[in-house]
């Protein structure tokens, strides 16, 4: 098959769990499908290609708001000119101009990552804007693939529900790092610190993490992986109220630099508000961390104890936890990860691809 995708900024070496979504699953279906990839050109940072996978990068912008617009606009354009069996979109802003590829015959699949009218970071009118491409995504889709089973049970009684599919967020096995030279450059210990790990916008919740950090008395340290794109005043607003002889911000970080932060992190913290299906917990689960969330659905996809959960946005309670946890020396955690296998979440992928197409076949002749 020929797909084309859209709604991501790209890969590889991209800050997001879509983006680190659609790195992992398109590589697996590759090995048997023919892959276009429109990525946002003003993200690109490496040359790297992949077997059976092309990139076509589009001009776009980094100013919020417009960035998500502009990009699928040029995106569709090109897709309805091209020869594709599937158009893949993910997120719901980028849907916005899915009528155009469903009038022009294309067979559609959206994938739902998260409900983005949600996040604190859109005025009111991004919302609202956001809400009707909600309506026009689900409208349109010929398919709906929802990564959080509890946002896809929201839609459960709509006129859509007949084509609604859930496949979760996949990890990878753990690529464990002996090495410790960028910790050392980072000015931590191995064991001595916690790690949280995230794009850095208000729904990740590092404002509450930073200050329930800082109301325990100890020699750990918090470490904050990821960068700021658009939200610079909300990380210029953390950085001033940290401490920086207790608190690291380590900027974006990807491969050997954020295998060494897991390897050796005593304690993983999900502090966010909202979520589709957090990657980088499943990444931390996967280095057998401890962790702690937020007592939000998307936390509730994977099993875990009572004891990890805090009340989401609540420092007092997130402190408390925090206090109790770095009491005692923390052990490794085995987790099943079994049912978020890549491989398996791309076959399911997959067969959703072969029979919509069969379907819309069968629906012309």
């Amino acid at each position: 098959m020929n797909v084309s995708v859209f709604g991501t900024r790209g890969f590889p070496a991209i800050q997001g769990g879509v983006e680190k979504h659609c790195e992992h699953l398109y590589q697996c279906l590759a090995r048997e499908n023919n892959i276009t990839i429109y990525r946002k050109k003003p993200y690109v940072c490496s040359d790297q290609q992949y077997e059976n996978i092309r990139f076509i990068d589009l001009a776009s912008t980094k100013i919020k708001g417009f960035e998500t617009l502009l990009n699928s606009f040029f995106a569709t354009l090109h897709v309805l000119f091209s020869h594709t069996d599937i158009v893949h979109i993910h997120n719901i802003g980028p849907a916005f101009f899915s009528p155009l590829l469903r009038f022009a015959g294309k067979r559609i699949i959206l994938t739902y990552h998260s409900p983005n009218y949600e996040h604190k970071k859109w005025n009111a009118f991004a919302r609202f804007m956001l809400k009707i491409s909600e309506s026009i995504a689900l409208h349109n889709a010929h398919a709906v693939i929802f990564v959080n089973k509890f946002q896809m049970d929201k839609f459960k009684n709509t006129i859509h529900a007949n084509k609604f599919y859930y496949i979760p967020n996949g990890i990878e096995k753990s690529a464990t790092s002996s090495n410790d030279h960028l910790l050392k450059k980072w000015g931590l210990t191995i064991a001595k610190y916690i790690l949280a790990v995230g794009r850095i916008t208000p729904e990740k919740g590092f404002d509450v993490l930073i200050n329930a950090f800082l109301r325990i008395d100890t020699d750990y340290k918090l470490v904050i992986a990821g960068s700021a794109e658009s939200e610079t005043g909300y990380l210029k607003k953390l950085i001033d109220s940290a401490d920086p002889e207790r608190i690291v911000f380590t900027g974006f970080v990807c491969g050997e630099p954020l295998q060494q932060l897991y390897s050796n992190a005593e304690l993983f913290v999900l502090s966010s508000t909202n979520e589709g299906f957090p990657i980088v917990l499943l990444e931390a689960m996967s280095y057998c961390l401890p962790v702690v969330v937020s007592d939000i659905p998307a936390t509730h996809l994977v099993d875990l104890p009572k004891d990890c959960y805090f009340p989401s946005g609540d420092e007092t309670a997130l402190s408390i936890l925090l206090e109790e946890k770095m009491k005692y020396k923390l052990s490794k955690t085995e987790y099943n990860l079994d049912k978020y296998n890549w491989e398996q979440i791309a076959k399911d992928t997959a067969h959703i691809y072969s029979e919509l197409i069969k379907k819309t076949k069968n629906e012309r002749y």
